[in-house]
């Protein structure tokens, strides 16, 4: 479905994505992980069409060739994606902020009835149907999740792309949205690549892991082959750490020290404080790279 390869972006000669090839395939879930800086998000922002890829990358989705492509031609195409910190219409009704999705993501808009319909219906998917004629702005940052989550949804598309949804979200509400991700692909039959810092809601829910580091792909492969690959339990743990463990402890979401960390903008909880996740690894990026072309700190 998705096939990218030698993607990479510079910025001023500092290279965020490097020479990065994968592909998912129809009906999977497969995550991203990697240390802040690692180039994940300008990985989704490239594929996105937010950044032009350098080189000679080439991305293709659905057999279309979307390298180059500004972002609303991407969506269009079935592709579409949530961003780090949160971004609804405070003012709008939690239907209307779903209405755009349906409304504008697609290149024949269908009727407002129909539009609502679908609004309406993916709203109740992600268990915000009770809530559809409140304003956006008053509802928890767990909620505008699932309505960022609920918009996109309402494009139609055959593959979202999530940039740490369960950042900044309490245990249970991690679960919760671990769940609403796996019925994503097993009721709808869209594809998910999900970004995420929180490991044991990613370990558990997805196929398979690509590792970042660096701009680089370090590793491929199935959640317990990620738990055991000594390169990924170095750039976690670091050189001495690692020789110390047999790869399982880097990316246990039960560890609680690994990679120990707090994130020191704590914008994902919209608080203004650092955030620490279950796992003790950064729980959220800064999102400033996002549109503002400045260098990835995923």
């Amino acid at each position: 479905m998705l096939e990218a390869s030698a993607v990479r972006k510079e910025f001023g000669g500092l290279v965020a994505v490097d020479d990065v090839t994968f592909e998912i395939g129809e009906e999977e879930i497969v995550g991203l992980i990697g240390p802040n800086g690692a180039g994940k998000t300008t990985l989704f922002d490239t594929i996105s069409g937010v950044h032009r890829a350098d080189g000679d990358a080439t991305i293709r989705f659905d057999g279309i060739d979307l390298a180059g492509r500004p972002p609303h031609i991407v969506s269009r195409s079935g592709l579409v994606r949530t961003f780090q910190i949160v971004r609804v219409f405070g003012e709008m009704s939690v239907l209307e902020n779903a209405v755009t999705g349906a409304t504008f993501g697609s290149d024949d808009p269908p009727s407002r009835a129909v539009a609502e319909d679908r609004a309406i219906e993916t709203l109740e998917f992600v268990g915000l149907g009770a809530k559809r004629d409140a304003p956006a702005a008053t509802l928890t940052v767990a909620e505008q999740k699932r309505l960022e989550l609920a918009r996109a949804l309402a494009t139609d598309p055959k593959l979202v792309m999530l940039d740490e949804l369960a950042s900044g979200l309490t245990p249970g509400e991690i679960d919760e949205i671990s769940g609403v991700i796996r019925r994503i692909r097993d009721e709808q039959g869209i594809s998910v690549f999900w970004i995420e810092h929180i490991m044991d809601a990613i370990m558990g829910t997805a196929d398979r892991i690509i590792v970042l580091s660096n701009g680089r792909k370090i590793a491929a492969g199935t959640p317990a082959e990620i738990r055991a690959n000594e390169e990924v339990t170095e750039v976690y743990l670091g050189n001495e750490a690692a020789g110390g463990t047999n790869g399982s402890d880097a990316t246990d979401g039960d560890n609680g020290h690994a990679n120990e960390r707090e994130d020191e903008t704590g914008t994902e909880n919209g608080n203004g404080n650092g955030n620490r996740n279950r796992n003790g690894v950064a729980g959220a990026d800064d999102g400033s790279e996002t549109g503002s072309g400045g260098a990835d700190e995923s």
